[in-house]
């Protein structure tokens, strides 16, 4: 996606931050419309529960609506939003969650045996890109999917994961190494 798309896309979200701020019952819809999708994948990457997820977020869009009218930087609403959302799954046991994540995606890769059957090499790469993905630790798959799915800026993942900028990054780095080892290991070229 360009940077103007992003630019037009974070802007009418905005837009709709003010609208739903001042009442406006279509505005806060749409808002939840859009957000709704981002935010369970927030919270199962943080939990690893989807049932869990949904539960935090449902909590979240309470709290989050409910303290539109204190939000005074209408662009600042995805980072202050995932911070809600962030901060409830931690009060809903996320590291329980994030215990069972681990081992289901331990036990889903100890089964996997036989090849895949189609073995396009785009495929077969998106594959080991997800099952690399999904092998990370919670924290540093948040992080990454904030930075390079929702297109946050380091500073506001900081803001949404409740951390420093530099933790932050060094998720990151340690995210982009894990991804580059795993398939490596797998013969696929990162």
């Amino acid at each position: 996606m360009s940077a103007d798309r992003i630019d037009k896309a974070r802007l009418f979200e905005a837009y709709l931050v003010a609208a739903a701020r001042t009442g406006d019952a279509a505005a806060r819809s749409r808002l939840v419309e859009a957000w709704q999708p981002r935010f369970i994948g927030h919270a199962w990457r943080l939990t690893g529960d989807t049932d869990m997820a949904r539960d935090a977020v449902q909590d979240s869009w309470l709290e989050i609506l409910r303290g539109l009218t204190a939000l005074r930087d209408e662009l600042a609403f995805p980072a202050w939003a995932l911070r809600i959302v962030t901060r409830r799954c931690r009060r809903l046991g996320g590291r329980r969650g994030r215990e069972r994540a681990r081992e289901a995606g331990l036990e889903e890769q100890a089964s996997i045996a036989a090849p895949e059957p189609d073995s396009r090499p785009d495929v077969l790469t998106r594959r080991h890109m997800r099952r690399a993905i999904d092998a990370l630790p919670p924290d540093q798959r948040a992080a990454l999917a904030l930075v390079y799915l929702l297109g946050l800026s380091v500073a506001e993942a900081a803001l949404a994961l409740d951390a420093p900028e530099g933790t932050i990054k060094t998720r990151l780095m340690h995210a982009r190494r894990k991804l580059r080892d795993h398939l490596t290991l797998q013969g696929v070229t990162p």
